[in-house]
């Protein structure tokens, strides 16, 4: 029975991961920093130092890119397209799940085990990290193997007072706690190792004792993390001289915890407001899960999932820099404890389900679904003015799916309304995904100027860009890209004639001063309008050459 669920659940992830995978073109602006240093780290056979074309990038440490080398390294030819580098993030994503459903079911059995693996799989948040060549993926997998092995020995040590665990053979599950520590610390630094301390913290703090913790062999284990990280570490502090610790330390992670970085600070209960969006289509029963979570917050497995949660939460809220992937860490257990209430509502166990307040959240909460579906079919509208027949499935299959799970969910068939709100989310993100927002041209500025050069000039020609720097051009025409001023434009015209110049409208007039200054005759080779959501706003971008 269990491998039938392992099956169904694998089928499940990739019906949620893979639609886009291959079709949306590199983001801007992180997945093509990482996917372009990846990628020159094969081209260089440098694997201590990162670096984006000439410029170290000293901000995360080296696993990420080691996993997006060696998967581009092993898909030949294609390491020139963004799918092999977004891989890592799809294998983080599908192991995450999984090991979600194994603590989930010892947690709190297998019908909510699963449910709340399926909810971690489909949210909003996760399908879209799963789509992108960056950290977060991988480091939920590090999250949640280290938290379930965290599980297992606290269950043990409350084994006497909880029928979910059972005192079972030793298996050196300490040692998978103390490498997935390690895998996080190379993956993102600190952020494994803190849910897992606060986790840790919260629940000695609780309970008054601290026993079930030599189990995780603190001394021997805490050696297999130095041993796995320290390698790099050490490499890295020579190769440059420093300057990694005192940019990534002081320069990225302590000015992120002090004031908000790159206009990303907000407020406490950011968070909490984008919930509704980015843990759908789990979140409309989110807030009587946690109020019936702390209600039963004797119970083990409970207590567990709170600790896991309620402390991070409140650590990120009050970090000033956020985005919304910083809590993807704590989806799992919050999706256990929906699936939880699921179930138990299901079996008649959770009067507040029938309460007026819930019912009025839940129909509320059907506007993410609605607004998802119908903003698949009006996206090509507003962006081009044209109707895409595919946006009909999303639109329709949103506009069912929020009559008929309301339906279900009012008359108290829980479960099924879970179903519907699952199978509705595949049928909106899979087309919106893999068709609908790869083919909003006016999106992806740098794909249209990437295939243009490469049709009229092929793949190296001399090529440079003045005010549009995006890194998406970088990764599709190569770290020899030069980003430079209109001046410079026009002398890396005058130097090769058979040089292209990139020029955004507002440097035309200076390009176009420095050309005539150099006696240039200038020819059109490319007009491209589109918006660049990175800055936020509308851009028109003229490609040159010299007339000979």
């Amino acid at each position: 029975m269990k491998s039938c669920s392992l099956f169904l659940l694998f089928l499940i992830c990739l019906a949620f991961f893979l639609p886009g995978l291959s079709a949306i073109p590199p983001v801007d602006r992180d997945e093509s920093r990482y996917a372009q240093a990846s990628k020159q780290m094969i081209e260089s056979g440098d694997f201590v130092q990162i670096r984006f074309q000439d410029e170290a990038r000293n901000k995360k440490p080296i696993g990420i890119y080691w996993l997006q080398a060696a998967s581009a390294a092993l898909s030949g030819p294609a390491r020139s397209q963004i799918w092999p580098y977004r891989v890592p993030s799809l294998l983080g994503a599908l192991l995450a799940v999984l090991i979600t459903f194994a603590l989930g079911q010892r947690l709190f059995g297998e019908r909510a085990g699963m449910l709340g693996a399926v909810f971690t799989a489909c949210s909003v948040l996760l399908v879209t990290e799963a789509h992108l060549a960056t950290t977060d993926a991988v480091l939920l997998a590090t999250v949640v193997a280290a938290q379930s092995v965290l599980s297992w020995y606290y269950l043990r040590g409350n084994a006497d007072e909880s029928r979910q665990a059972t005192r079972q053979t030793e298996l050196p599950l300490w040692a998978i706690f103390w490498t997935a520590q390690a895998v996080g610390i190379l993956v993102k630094g600190p952020i494994t190792p803190m849910v897992s301390l606060l986790t840790i913290g919260c629940l000695v703090a609780a309970d008054r004792k601290a026993a079930w913790l030599k189990g995780l062999r603190p001394i021997v284990g805490l050696a297999i993390t130095t041993l796995l990280v320290s390698p790099w570490m050490i490499a890295i502090a020579f190769a440059t001289k420093g300057a990694f610790y005192e940019q990534a330390v002081v320069g990225d992670f302590l000015s992120k915890v002090a004031a908000g970085q790159e206009s990303h600070g907000f407020p406490p209960g950011f968070y909490l407001l984008l919930m509704p969006l980015t843990l759908w289509p789990a979140s409309p029963l989110a807030g009587v899960s946690i109020f019936r979570a702390w209600r039963s917050r004797s119970e083990p497995a409970v207590r567990f999932c709170l600790a896991w949660i309620i402390p991070a939460w409140i650590l990120f809220e009050l970090v000033p820099t956020k985005l919304p992937h910083y809590v993807l860490p704590l989806y799992p257990p919050l999706c256990l404890l929906i699936a939880g209430t699921v179930v138990a509502g299901e079996e008649g166990r959770v009067p507040e389900l029938s309460s007026r307040l819930v019912k009025t959240g839940f129909i509320a909460c059907q506007a993410v679904i609605l607004l998802l579906g119908f903003g698949a079919l009006a996206l090509p509208w507003f962006a081009e003015h044209r109707f895409e027949p595919i946006g009909l499935i999303p639109a329709i299959t949103a506009a069912f799916a929020a009559l008929f799970s309301t339906w279900k969910f009012l008359k108290g068939r829980y479960l099924y309304a879970a179903v519907v709100a699952i199978f509705s989310c595949a049928l909106v993100m899979g087309p919106t995904l893999q068709w609908i927002l790869p083919n909003v041209d006016s999106l992806w500025l740098s794909r249209n100027v990437g295939n243009a050069v490469r049709q009229r000039a092929g793949e190296n020609v001399t090529f440079c860009s003045s005010g549009y720097d995006e890194p998406s051009l970088i990764f599709l025409l190569g770290a020899h890209t030069v980003l430079t001023s209109p001046e410079g434009a026009a002398n890396l015209l005058k130097a090769d004639p058979a040089a292209l110049a990139l020029i955004d409208r507002s440097k035309e007039n200076d390009f176009k001063n420095n050309a005539d200054k150099l006696g240039l005759t200038l020819k059109p080779a490319g007009a491209f309008f589109g918006f660049n959501y990175s800055k936020g706003r509308s851009m028109l971008l003229r490609l040159y050459t010299r007339d000979p």
